[in-house]
C-alpha cells in the first residue's frame, strides 16, 4: 500500500490491518491527551496518526528531532509507553458531499447518530464510522454538458440534499479542463458522476470531497459586506448589527444568557445554512439543541430547522484536544456550503473552553506560557477561525456570491472581560455584545449591555436599512441611542436625590428610556409571538415610542403636566405592541393615531381650563 493510497485514510474508513503495514512508530511517553511517539519519520506537522493498539485519532503537533508530539482526540487511559502508533500521511480532513445536512457529529466528525445505534450512548474509543452515508443513493441532476470548459469550483449538477438545500456538486480546486462525460443518475457519494479530460490525464469525479480542516477553502475575490444578518433580536438589528460575512463575539458571565442567545441567532438568523458548534460546552446545554432542533420550524419555509442545520457536539466531559477540532471541522463545513454560493451562519459556543484546551497542551508541550498560561500564539490561533469568515466571490465561472458569519461565544472566568481570550476575540471581530450580569439579574434579556456593546457594521447597516426599511431608520435608532446614555448620566444623580429633583424635562425623558428598555430591548425567546421581530416591525415599535417622546416635549412646552403625559391609556398599548403579528403591521399607525389623539386631547383640555 503505498503513501498516497494511505493519504487521509483517517477519516476514509482505513483498516486496522491496512494501518500495520505501513512503518509504525513507538510511543515513549503518554500526558494525558498528550503522546510523544519516535520512528514515525516522513510524517509531517498536523498529520493525523492513530495511537496504540485502541487506534486513537491523534494530530501531530509538534516534531524535535526524531520525537513526534501528537494530541490525541479520544481519552488516552490504559496508553503506555511501548505502544505503537500508525502513521496516515495525511492531514485531518473531513468528508464534504450530500448526507451532512441534519447530521450530528463529534469534533471529528463522526456521525453520532449513527454510533449510537451501533454502540449505544457512548462513543467506544478508537471507532471509525464513515461520516456520509456510503449506501445511501442520491439523485444527480447534470448542469453541464460534455465538451463544456471547466475551472475549478465550477458547478456541475447537484442533489435535493434536504427539502431546504440543494446540494451543488462542484469541481475540486485542483482540477481543470474538459468535461468529457456526465450522466443523470442515482448514485452513491463514491460512484463516478463526470469524467473531465485534464492536461494530466482523465480525471473522475463524484460527489465526494475531502478538505483539510486547518486550510481555509480558496475563494476567487473576498468583497466588503453590504447586507445585514437579520436575527430577529431587536437590540442586537437596530443597535449592534452583524452583516453578512461579518465575525461577532459574546462575551459574559455565566448564567447572563450567552447560550439562549446563540440558540436564538441559529434558530431565526437570516442565514441559508445553520452549523451550530458546541466546543467544550455542558451535556444538558446540547442536549437541549438536540432535542429543540428536529421540532423546531423554519421560520421561512415551515420545514424542520434541521433541513438545514449541522451540528458539530463536543461537550466538556469529551478529551480537551477534540475541541480545537470541533472549532476547525465546523468551519471548514461552511466554508463548503459558502461555496455553493449560500449565506451561511456559524455559532461556536464556547471558544473560551478551545482557549482552555489550548492551555492545556501547551502546558503539557512546555512552551514558554503567555499571560495568565495561555500560549503565545492564543490570538494568531483564534485569527485564523475568525479570520475565514466573510462575504466572497466563489470560484468558478458562474460569479456565484457567498458569505459565512461567524457568531462566537467566549465565557471570562468572573465575567472579567479583560482576561486574554476575551481580549484577543475582540482583536478580530467587529461586534461585540458584551453581556451584563447586573442586566440578567434583573432579568433584562437579552442582557446586552447598550452602553458596552459596539458594532462596526453599524453605518452599513444603517445604510441599507435607510433604503429598504425605512429612511427615518438612522436618525430614530440614533434618538433612542441618545436616550438611553442620557438616562445612564441621569441615574448617579436620582440614587443621591430622588428623582423628584430632576426637572419634567429629565423625567419624561427617564420614561422615554424605560419604554425602550422594558418595551422595546426586553425580548423573551420563549414567547412564539416575541422571540422574532422582523426589521420593518422593529422600526415602527422603536418609531412609536420616539413619537411619543416627540409629542410629549411640545406638551411639556406648552405647560402639560408631565402626570398627565404618562398617564394616557395607550401608554400600555404600547407595552404590548410587542406581540403586534407580523402579518398585521398596519395595528403600529391605528397605535400611533391613538397615541397621538390622546395627547392633543390633553392639550386641548388645559386650553379650555385656561
Amino acid at each position: 500500500m503505498s503513501v498516497s493510497d494511505l493519504k487521509y485514510g483517517v477519516m476514509a474508513g482505513v483498516s486496522s490491518c491496512q494501518l500495520t503495514m505501513v512503518n509504525n512508530g513507538t510511543i515513549i511517553k503518554v500526558s494525558g491527551p498528550l503522546v510523544v511517539a519516535k520512528g514515525l519519520s516522513g510524517t509531517r506537522i498536523y498529520d493525523m496518526v492513530r495511537v496504540s493498539r485502541y487506534k486513537l485519532f491523534g494530530e501531530v503537533v509538534e516534531i524535535r528531532g526524531e520525537e513526534y508530539s501528537i494530541q490525541v482526540y479520544e481519552e488516552t487511559e490504559g496508553v503506555g509507553p511501548g505502544e505503537p502508533v500508525y502513521p496516515t500521511y495525511g492531514a485531518f480532513s473531513v468528508e464534504l458531499g450530500p448526507g451532512l445536512i441534519g447530521g450530528i457529529y463529534d469534533g471529528v466528525q463522526r456521525p453520532l447518530d449513527a454510533l449510537n445505534r451501533l454502540y449505544g450512548d457512548y462513543i467506544v474509543r478508537g471507532v471509525e464510522h464513515p461520516p456520509l452515508d456510503r449506501a445511501m443513493k442520491w439523485h444527480f441532476q447534470p448542469l453541464k454538458h460534455a465538451g463544456d470548459e471547466l475551472v475549478p469550483g465550477d458547478v456541475i449538477g447537484y442533489v435535493q440534499e434536504s427539502k431546504l438545500v440543494r446540494h451543488k456538486i462542484m469541481v475540486p480546486s485542483d482540477i481543470k479542463g474538459v468535461l468529457s462525460a456526465i450522466e443523470e443518475k442515482e448514485g452513491t457519494i463514491e460512484d463516478v458522476i463526470a469524467r473531465v479530460e485534464t492536461a494530466t490525464g482523465i480525471k473522475d469525479l463524484t460527489m465526494l470531497q475531502k478538505w483539510p480542516v486547518r486550510q481555509p477553502r480558496r475563494v476567487k475575490k473576498k468583497q466588503h459586506a453590504t447586507v445585514p444578518l437579520v436575527t430577529g433580536q431587536r437590540i442586537i438589528d437596530m443597535f449592534f448589527p452583524v452583516t453578512k460575512g461579518g465575525v461577532a463575539c459574546i462575551p459574559g458571565p455565566f448564567g447572563s444568557g450567552k447560550t439562549v442567545i446563540q440558540h436564538q441567532l441559529a434558530r431565526w438568523a437570516d442565514a441559508d445554512i445553520i452549523i451550530y458548534v458546541g466546543c467544550g460546552e455542558r451535556g444538558n446545554e446540547m442536549t437541549e439543541v438536540l432535542i429543540d432542533f428536529p421540532i423546531l420550524k423554519d421560520p421561512k419555509t415551515g420545514e424542520p430547522l434541521m433541513e438545514r442545520t449541522v451540528l458539530i457536539a463536543n461537550t466538556s466531559n469529551m478529551p480537551v484536544a477534540a475541541r480545537e477540532a470541533s472549532i476547525f471541522t465546523g468551519i471548514t463545513i461552511a466554508e463548503y456550503y459558502r461555496d455553493m454560493g449560500y449565506s451561511v451562519a456559524l455559532m461556536s459556543d464556547s471558544t473560551s473552553r478551545w482557549g482552555e484546551a489550548m492551555r492545556e497542551m501547551s502546558g503539557r508541550l512546555e512552551e514558554m506560557p503567555g499571560e495568565e498560561g495561555f500560549p503565545t500564539y492564543l490570538g494568531s490561533r483564534l485569527a485564523s477561525f475568525y479570520e475565514r469568515a466573510g462575504n466572497v466571490i466563489c470560484l468558478g465561472s458562474d460569479g456565484r456570491q457567498g458569505s459565512l458569519s461567524v457568531v462566537g461565544a467566549v465565557s471570562p472566568p468572573g465575567g472579567d472581560l479583560s482576561e486574554p481570550v476575551t481580549q484577543s476575540t475582540l482583536r478580530v471581530t467587529k461586534a461585540f455584545w458584551g453581556l451584563d450580569d447586573r442586566l440578567a439579574s434583573q432579568r433584562q434579556f437579552p442582557a446586552i449591555n447598550w452602553l458596552t456593546s459596539y458594532s462596526l457594521y453599524q453605518d452599513i447597516v444603517d445604510e441599507f436599512s435607510v433604503i429598504h426599511i425605512h429612511k427615518g431608520w438612522k436618525a430614530c435608532r440614533m434618538k433612542a441611542m441618545e436616550i438611553l446614555q442620557k438616562e445612564a448620566e441621569l441615574e448617579e444623580l436620582v440614587r443621591l436625590v430622588g428623582i423628584e429633583s430632576l426637572s419634567s424635562r429629565d423625567r419624561l425623558l427617564m420614561e422615554v428610556a424605560r419604554m425602550i428598555r422594558e418595551d422595546f430591548l426586553y425580548q423573551n425567546a420563549y414567547d412564539l409571538r416575541d422571540t422574532y421581530t422582523s426589521l420593518k416591525k422593529q422600526f415602527l415599535m422603536l418609531a412609536v415610542i420616539i413619537k411619543f417622546c416627540d409629542k410629549a416635549n411640545e406638551l411639556l412646552q406648552l405647560h402639560v403636566e408631565l402626570s398627565t403625559i404618562i398617564s394616557i391609556p395607550s401608554l400600555s398599548d404600547i407595552a404590548q405592541m410587542r406581540f403586534i403579528p407580523e402579518e398585521n403591521l398596519g395595528e403600529f399607525d391605528n397605535l400611533e393615531t391613538k397615541m397621538v389623539k390622546e395627547l392633543e386631547e390633553l392639550l386641548r383640555a388645559k386650553e379650555v381650563l385656561h
